[in-house]
C-alpha cells in the first residue's frame, strides 16, 4: 500500500507563515520604514499556531522575531520606540500561537479518541455480515448522516441458523446516541431470537418486546425481517419499513408488500394490525436489496426523490460489494452533498450453481 501524497491545500498551510513574513519583509525594503509594516511580520506565528504543533509555532516565532529585530535596525527604528513596539508584537503573537497550537493538539487528540471508540462501537454494534453462506452472497453498506460519525439510527444483521438465514434491516426513529442504545437492543435481541425462534414471527415478537420495553411506546423502529429458505423462497415481515427490492435472473423487478402493513416496533400498544409474514419466490440468480428510508427518501438539487428502481440496474455488476459500491456512491452524487438521513442497504444474491465461491 502506496503512502498519501499531501495535498495541495495543507502543503500551502504549511508554507503560509514563511510566506507572509518574507512578503512583510520584501515589502518593508522596499517602501522604507514609513509604511509601519514591521509589526505584521506576527502574522507568521499567527498562522503557524493555526496549521502546526507548538514546536513549529515557537520555531517560526524565533524566526519571526529575528527577522524583526534585523529590519528594526535596518531601519533605524530602534532609537525610538517603534521598534521595541514591534518586537513586543511578535513575541505576543507568538505566545499566544503557541497556547493555540497546545490547546488544539489536545482537541485533536480528545477527537482521535472518540474516534477510536466509534469505530470499536461499530464493530460490536454493527458487525461484519458474512459475505457466503451457502448458495448466498452477501454485500452491506452503511453511510452516515452524521459529519465524521461511524454509527447512527439504522442496522442490519444476518444470521445463519438451521431454519434459514435470517435478516433484518432497520431504522431507529430520532438520531444521536439515545438511536445508537435503541438499535444495539434490537439487534442483541435478534441476534438471540434468530437462533432460537422457530418461526420468523417468532422473531418479530421477541423483537416487539424488546423495543416495547427500552422504549415505553414512545420509541418505535422500522424494520424489514427475511428468512431465506433453501426450497427457494423467502419470508419477510414487514414493520412500516420500504419494501425490499427484489431482481429477477431476467432483470425484472418486484417490490413486494404485504397485504396491511403493521405499525413500526415499540408501538404495539397502541394497536393496529399484527405483522404478518408473506412468502416471495426466491431462487438462483435473483437478488434481494433491503435498505432504509435514507435511500429512497434522498432527494437532489430539485426536492426529487431517488429513483431505485431505474438505478436498479447498477446491481448487474458481476462482484456484489462493488454493485453496492456502485449503487451508494450514485446515491451520494445524486444528492449532491451529505445525506440528510442515514443510509443502510444489505444486498443478497442467489448465486447460480454453476458460479464459484468467489
Amino acid at each position: 500500500m502506496t503512502g498519501e501524497r499531501p495535498q495541495p491545500r495543507h502543503a500551502v498551510l504549511s508554507w503560509l507563515p514563511l510566506i507572509t513574513m518574507s512578503a512583510v519583509a520584501l515589502v518593508d525594503l522596499v517602501a522604507g520604514p514609513s509604511v509601519g509594516l514591521l509589526p505584521l511580520v506576527s502574522l507568521g506565528p499567527a498562522f503557524s499556531g493555526l496549521v502546526g504543533g507548538w514546536r513549529r509555532t515557537a520555531l517560526v516565532g524565533g524566526l519571526a522575531l529575528l527577522l524583526c529585530l534585523a529590519l528594526g535596525m535596518y531601519d533605524g527604528l530602534f532609537a525610538e520606540r517603534r521598534g521595541f513596539t514591534a518586537m513586543a508584537s511578535v513575541a505576543g503573537v507568538t505566545g499566544a500561537g503557541i497556547a493555540a497550537a497546545v490547546m488544539r493538539g489536545r482537541r485533536e487528540a480528545e477527537l482521535a479518541g472518540v474516534r477510536s471508540i466509534a469505530e470499536v462501537a461499530q464493530r460490536v454494534l454493527l458487525r461484519p455480515v458474512p459475505l457466503n453462506v451457502g448458495s448466498l452472497r452477501m454485500a452491506v453498506s452503511y453511510t452516515s448522516a452524521v459529519a465524521e460519525a461511524h454509527i447512527g439510527g439504522d442496522l442490519y444483521e444476518v444470521v445463519a441458523t438451521p431454519r434459514g438465514v435470517r435478516l433484518i434491516v432497520g431504522d431507529v426513529q430520532g438520531k444521536g446516541l439515545a438511536a445508537v442504545e435503541t438499535a444495539a437492543v434490537v439487534l442483541g435481541a435478534f441476534r438471540e431470537a434468530a437462533h432460537d425462534e422457530p418461526d420468523l414471527g417468532g422473531v418479530g415478537a421477541r423483537l416487539e418486546r424488546s423495543v416495547g420495553r427500552e422504549g415505553d411506546g414512545e420509541k418505535f423502529v422500522t424494520a424489514i425481517l427475511a428468512e431465506v429458505r433453501s426450497d427457494h423462497q423467502v419470508v419477510f415481515l414487514n414493520y412500516g419499513h420500504p419494501p425490499p427490492l427484489v431482481m429477477r435472473r431476467d432483470g425484472s423487478l418486484d417490490f413486494p408488500e404485504p397485504a396491511e402493513y403493521a405499525l413500526p416496533l415499540g408501538l404495539a400498544v397502541h394497536g393496529g394490525p399484527e405483522a404478518k409474514p408473506f412468502t416471495v419466490r426466491f431462487a438462483p440468480g435473483d437478488q434481494l436489496l433491503l435498505y432504509t428510508d435514507g435511500v429512497t427518501e434522498t432527494r437532489d438539487a430539485r426536492g426529487d426523490f431517488y429513483p431505485l428502481p431505474d438505478r436498479a440496474v447498477l446491481l448487474k455488476e458481476p462482484d456484489a460489494r462493488q454493485a453496492l459500491e456502485r449503487l451508494r456512491d450514485d446515491l451520494i452524487r445524486y444528492a449532491e452533498g451529505p445525506l440528510h438521513d442515514d443510509a443502510a442497504m444489505l444486498l443478497v444474491r442467489y448465486r447460480e450453481h454453476s458460479e464459484g465461491a468467489a
